[in-house]
């Protein structure tokens, strides 16, 4: 089986790793340049997702940051359904433990990890850790299921990997000897945790994909996880907490749930459809470096040398897996 590695952000869009199996993703004819325009700016929302996700972080107890996000996420994407698919299948009992596993791993555990990184660094520092779920989706996979990876594959793991490294340590790879606490703290920790639970959630996503459409599939995992971060959010709910709120808050909230969930999920899986979800992929390479200069501009972040290599590292890792064939 094709191991893709294309580098998924933090949404539900099983899509992205599904899709080389099915013949509707196989680029089409005449693709218009609004295909183009779309993918970049899934890339932009997606590197945006890290700003919102820092402002919540910051601002409001993270089960019900994440709660609040997920539940727009959820209306919109029974919408999503209805009008693409006609509604959602009624599900199976393996599928719903399946969908029930996606929604613990994907939305649940991942999106908790990633806003308590978010809490401990900096946006565009976090962004550039992204490019680590390719690495550890394809290592898993080869591992569990035995998977194939060519020696260009991992060749571009291996420079995404020392990517990563020079991110993480700020360019000083060699303090990670002597000094551990140093180059990794609390807030890459979590950002690991997030990526292990993202590998999973692939690695189920492709089960649940055998049976269900990448929209219902992802819409199950949403409700899922949305059930599971209710029941968290209900001890950190505090009524006399929510006028205290600013607009930024709520508008990130609604950001994260509208444009970093739904349509980008919606216009990426057009875009896979329109050119190949190969294609498609190199866009995903894109949202470490709108995070960074998003992060810049909005936040104030100060982009250090080390990001800058580290992150076109990374880059120019993950596009070679991606072009390699096992």
């Amino acid at each position: 089986m094709n191991t893709d590695v294309s580098c998924p952000s933090p949404l539900p869009a099983i899509a992205i790793e599904a899709a080389p199996e099915q013949p509707a993703s196989r680029p089409a004819e005449g693709v218009s340049l609004w295909v183009y325009v779309k993918l970049v700016m899934v890339a932009l929302f997606w590197g945006g997702t890290f700003i919102a996700g820092r402002v919540l972080a910051q601002e409001m107890p993270l089960m019900a940051a994440a709660t609040g996000r997920f539940a727009i996420a959820v209306v919109l994407l029974l919408l999503v359904a209805w009008k693409f698919e006609g509604g959602l299948p009624r599900l199976r009992g393996s599928q719903v433990l399946v969908t029930a596993a996606l929604g613990f791993t994907g939305i649940f555990l991942y999106n908790v990890c990633f806003l308590a990184a978010l809490s401990h660094m900096p946006a565009g520092r976090t962004a550039l850790l992204v490019a680590l779920n390719p690495i550890a989706t394809a290592v898993f996979a080869s591992l569990l299921f035995h998977e194939r990876l060519g020696r260009i594959k991992w060749l571009g793991f291996g420079i995404a990997f020392v990517g990563a490294a020079v991110v993480i340590t700020r360019g000083e790879l060699l303090t990670v000897a002597y000094d551990f606490g140093r180059s990794i703290g609390k807030g890459e920790t979590l950002m690991f945790i997030a990526v292990m639970n993202w590998a999973a959630y692939t690695l189920i996503g492709r089960k649940a994909l055998k049976d269900l459409s990448p929209i219902a599939a992802t819409t199950y995992a949403a409700m899922w996880g949305l059930v599971f971060l209710s029941v968290g959010a209900v001890w950190e709910f505090r009524p006399s907490d929510w006028h205290t709120f600013g607009w930024e808050v709520w508008g990130s909230m609604v950001y994260l749930g509208v444009f970093g969930t739904v349509v980008g999920f919606v216009w990426y899986y057009e875009g896979i459809k329109a050119i190949g979800a190969s294609r498609a992929a190199v866009f995903t390479n894109l949202v470490p470096a709108f995070g960074v200069i998003l992060g810049a501009l909005v936040l104030g972040e100060t982009i250090l040398i080390s990001m800058v290599v580290g992150g076109a590292l990374a880059a120019i890792g993950v596009t070679l897996a991606n072009r390699a064939r096992t």
